[in-house]
Parts: C-alpha cells; sequence; structure tokens
C-alpha cells in the first residue's frame, strides 16, 4: 500500500491549514499518508523538487511567494496553468514533473455555483499569482476587470487575460468581487463602495476570525465564498490529482467544522 508523503512550501507557511485538511482527507479517504508544511525559498523549493523527482515525496502545494517559481521548474504544465504562469500543485507523471494550479480548478467550479449567479461581470483585485489563476480560469465570455494598487501589474495583467482595467477602489456595479489580495488577513479592509455595488463576494484571505470582507459581505446580504471555503476546494482538487480519491466539499467542511 502507498504510504502519501506530501507537504506545502512558501514562505510564510507556519500559518497554512493545508497539513489538517490532508489530515482529514487522509482519514475520510482511508488512504495512508503524511502532510508537511515546509517553510521554503526558492532554492530550498528547488531541492524539494529535486527530492520529488528522486520518489522522496509524493506531491507538493505550493504558496506565496514561489508559484510562478513552480511553474518554471516544473517539465510540463496543464493548460490553465500555462495560462496562468501559476503553479500550486506538483507531482510526477511520466518521469516528468508536471505543475497544475488547482486554485484555478476550483475558481472554475465556483464559477459554476448557484449562489454566485447574477453577476454582470467580475471585478478580481489584485495582481499576484491568485489573480492571475482566477482569470485563468474564467470563461471568454465573461466581463473581467482588474483592479490593483499597483496600476502597471494590473495593466499587464489585464492585457495578458484580455480584461479590463479598473482604477483601485473604483467598484464594477454588479460585479462578481473577487479578492486575490492579502487585504484581510490581519483586520484590513478593503475601500469603501466595492461590495456595496456587488452581487457576490470570493474573498481569499482567511484566519481565525471571519475578515472583514467575509462580515461586510453577509451584513449587505451579499453571496459569498470566504477564504476556508476557497482552500478547502483547492486542496481536495491537489489531493485528488495525487491519490485518484475524491471527497464531496460537504463532507470535508463537515469533519473540520469545529477544527
Amino acid at each position: 500500500m502507498i504510504h502519501y508523503r506530501l507537504a506545502v512550501l512558501g514562505d510564510p507557511v507556519s500559518h497554512s491549514l493545508s497539513p489538517m485538511i490532508h489530515t482529514a482527507l487522509f482519514e475520510l479517504t482511508g488512504i495512508s499518508g503524511e502532510y508537511h508544511a515546509i517553510r521554503s525559498d526558492e532554492a530550498r523549493l528547488r531541492e524539494l523538487v529535486g527530492e520529488l523527482r528522486g520518489g522522496e515525496w509524493h506531491g507538493f502545494n505550493v504558496t506565496m511567494p514561489l508559484k510562478g517559481e513552480a511553474a518554471a521548474i516544473a517539465d510540463d504544465l496543464t493548460e490553465v496553468a500555462a495560462r496562468a504562469g501559476s503553479v500550486n500543485t506538483l507531482l510526477m507523471r511520466d518521469g516528468r514533473i508536471l505543475g497544475e494550479t488547482t486554485d484555478s480548478v476550483a475558481f472554475g467550479k465556483l464559477l459554476a455555483d448557484s449562489r454566485l449567479d447574477g453577476r454582470s461581470a467580475i471585478l478580481v483585485l489584485g495582481a499576484g499569482g491568485s489573480a492571475a489563476a482566477a482569470l485563468a480560469s474564467f470563461p471568454a465570455d465573461e466581463d473581467v476587470y482588474v483592479s490593483s494598487r499597483r496600476l502597471e501589474m494590473a495593466t499587464e495583467m489585464a492585457i495578458r487575460f484580455g480584461a479590463g482595467v479598473v482604477p483601485w477602489g473604483s467598484a464594477v456595479a454588479g460585479a462578481l468581487v473577487v479578492n486575490a489580495t492579502p487585504i484581510g488577513m490581519r483586520g484590513e479592509i478593503l475601500p469603501p463602495g466595492l461590495l456595496e455595488s456587488a452581487s457576490a463576494v470570493i474573498d481569499l484571505p482567511y484566519g481565525p476570525k471571519p475578515t472583514p470582507t467575509a462580515v461586510a459581505a453577509q451584513t449587505l446580504g451579499l453571496s459569498f465564498v470566504d477564504g476556508r471555503e476557497f482552500l478547502l476546494r483547492q486542496a481536495m482538487a491537489s489531493f485528488t490529482i495525487w491519490t485518484g480519491a475524491a471527497v464531496a466539499y460537504e463532507r470535508l467542511a463537515a469533519a473540520l467544522r469545529n477544527v
């Protein structure tokens, strides 16, 4: 029987919920395995990918700030990972390192969720790897805008994905707002007015308490997906890629409800 050795790589990773989530997935599926959080810079990432090639590991998740570097290291990329230029999941396939972005997989599934229906556009906040993963997952018929405090990066990303650019802090009426920035992890708030004109929210930051964005969305009566749900959904996709086993979201969420 295979005993899976998996880990999340990045800096910081001490706060990561991924070990807890994947431990629950191992227990729910009856699969033998272990999952670690390893603080890593680019040099450590390359060292660990060498160990993956050597069979010492079965796969890695990659988080900030290494998603772009992981894409560069991989021998092959899935279509959506190549489009995003961002990788959060690594594994060996046919003797080669394959890079995938299950962030994009999670975004794709959420866009089909009836909770997020009714949007007239999508407004992505941020211009980093998570924003790229979001933009790479959106169908061509969506009306998409990018907004970032770094206007030059927002413009570059918008050109790359065929999106529009909105000045930071400006709202798009009826938009699904995707907060792909760290704003909220330490109690920060988004610019005023962004949520008041939104149709729904996907808020990627997460912590021990709901973020101000999640609280505001709930107060406004908006449909929203918080960072914890998003994390669970991308983790489930990675787990299936590595092991072939799938768990229903509701079952995993119930297992972790009081943790």
